[in-house]
């Protein structure tokens, strides 16, 4: 994680102007990171999304009455 944030942020958005830079655009990626990228292992869709598609078809499996016996 750490050589990709240094390949993708530090090294190719530089030269940097002070310490707080670093920290506002850390944060943006970060943000693009964990919700917006786009990620080929699933389907091409955001980390988030995937996330919330999973717990929602969690929730309603969870919501299906299971059969019982007589």
């Amino acid at each position: 994680m750490n050589g990709l944030y240094k390949t993708e942020l530090i090294r190719r958005r530089g030269p940097w102007r002070h310490a707080e830079h670093v920290e506002l655009e850390t944060l943006a990626w970060v943000d693009w990171f964990n919700n917006r990228r786009l990620h080929s292992e699933l389907g091409d869709i955001p980390p988030a999304e995937f996330e919330a598609e999973y717990y929602a078809r969690t929730r309603m499996q969870a919501t299906v009455p299971t059969p019982t016996r007589t």
